[in-house]
């Protein structure tokens, strides 16, 4: 399982020309579920996203994380954060997990966000989305929980 987190002033996902969800100073999570991910990992990826201290206080740009902050959460499913791209081209998407896997551990991703966080907001699972955002920094991490063996 692999989170994109980007830090934004401002974020916004539309489907259809009609916005789906929408926030203002947070996080913009790009989320991609692969095979053999579990839930346990969805939950330690969302508490690890609440979690990380990537927002400025008085005393470090860098020192509190999105709840301290006040901030929000969009919630993005992108299955092509899972795609194989050593070989070749062309990526490759056997190391994704099925849609009807992964629609599962991505709600269960979300409500562990909303178990620690105010205003969760969300895209449409499987849909052609459009995302928009005022990036702040830029600041970007990859945040990835690999099944255990």
């Amino acid at each position: 399982m692999k989170a994109l987190l980007q830090r934004v002033k401002s974020a916004r996902v539309d489907v259809a020309g009609e916005a789906v969800g929408q926030i203002e100073r947070g996080l913009l999570v790009l989320l991609g579920v692969e095979r053999g991910d579990t839930s346990a990992e969805a939950r330690w990826l969302a508490e690890k996203t609440l979690g990380l201290r990537i927002f400025a206080d008085d005393n470090k740009p860098m020192n509190i994380n999105v709840r301290d902050a006040g901030g929000s959460v969009l919630a993005v499913s992108q299955f092509t954060l899972a795609a194989d791209t050593r070989k070749g081209n062309r990526p490759g998407f056997s190391t994704a997990a099925p849609p009807e896997v992964a629609e599962p551990l991505f709600e269960d991703y979300v409500a562990g966000l909303r178990a620690g966080c105010s205003n969760v907001q969300t895209g449409r699972f499987g849909a052609d989305m459009q995302v928009s955002l005022i990036n702040d920094g830029p600041v970007t991490f990859m945040l990835e929980r690999n099944p255990e063996p």
